[in-house]
């Protein structure tokens, strides 16, 4: 089993910049990926990027591509999303998101196992 924390949310104008961490413990060797997803109020969970643990190929949803990096810390087990050039729109909670299942979809909340609490971003206009 793995456990995953977020950390790093908050409130920013827009254009500003704000880097999530989501620290993953427990069962971390048989992950293979981790994403992260986000929530805004009365909307459903969306994908917005995701790495493969092993060899780092990342993937993002085409509405945060040039603003959004994904990354991770393999020895420290640590994910991150550093989020640049913020909008209003980018206000959600964010989730981070591990998969343990090799060849899962990893744009799809499907495709992960165990998740976060989730961290709130709010971005003003």
């Amino acid at each position: 089993q793995v456990h995953v924390v977020e950390s790093g949310g908050g409130l920013v104008q827009a254009g500003g910049s704000l880097r999530l961490a989501c620290a993953a413990s427990g069962g971390t060797s048989s992950t293979f990926a981790m994403g992260w997803f986000r929530q805004a109020p009365g909307k459903e969970r969306e994908f917005v990027a995701a790495i493969r643990w092993s060899g780092g190929v990342t993937y993002y949803a085409d509405f945060v591509k040039g603003r959004f990096t994904i990354s991770r810390d393999n020895a420290k087990n640590i994910l991150y999303l550093q989020m640049n050039n913020s909008k209003p729109e980018d206000t959600a909670v964010y989730y981070c998101a591990a998969g343990v299942r090799y060849g899962s979809n990893w744009s799809r909340s499907y495709g992960y196992d165990y998740w976060g609490q989730g961290t709130q971003v709010t971005v003003s206009s």
